[in-house]
């Protein structure tokens, strides 16, 4: 089977800024995105739950695959979000199956 290559950004970042990352990655050239809720981890600052962060909405995983030449623009957009809010921005290589949806 032939595949294609992309590349997938995930993107961590409090629940309430989700909104405003999705709608700047689609204007920077991503296709689409899904959003995941993340339970809890443990970083810099320590482990932290979603539980018992009582008035915090939490954080969310931003999740969206892209063409290998959309990639600076998304992630210069995504950074513009993620700099002044807590978050996380990896990226991977990965190959698709549908070259359409990326």
């Amino acid at each position: 089977m032939q595949t294609h290559i992309a590349k997938r950004l995930e993107i961590l970042i409090e629940a309430p800024m989700q909104e405003r990352l999705t709608e700047t990655l689609m204007r920077a050239g991503a296709r689409g995105f899904t959003v995941l809720p993340v339970q809890g981890g443990e970083g810099k600052s320590g482990a932290w739950s979603r539980d018992g962060q009582p008035g915090r909405t939490g954080m969310v995983a931003v999740v969206c695959l892209i063409r290998p030449e959309a990639l600076d623009s998304a992630l210069e957009a995504a950074f513009a979000v993620v700099a002044s809010h807590i978050g996380l921005v990896n990226i991977a290589d990965v190959q698709v199956i549908r070259p359409d949806i990326v």
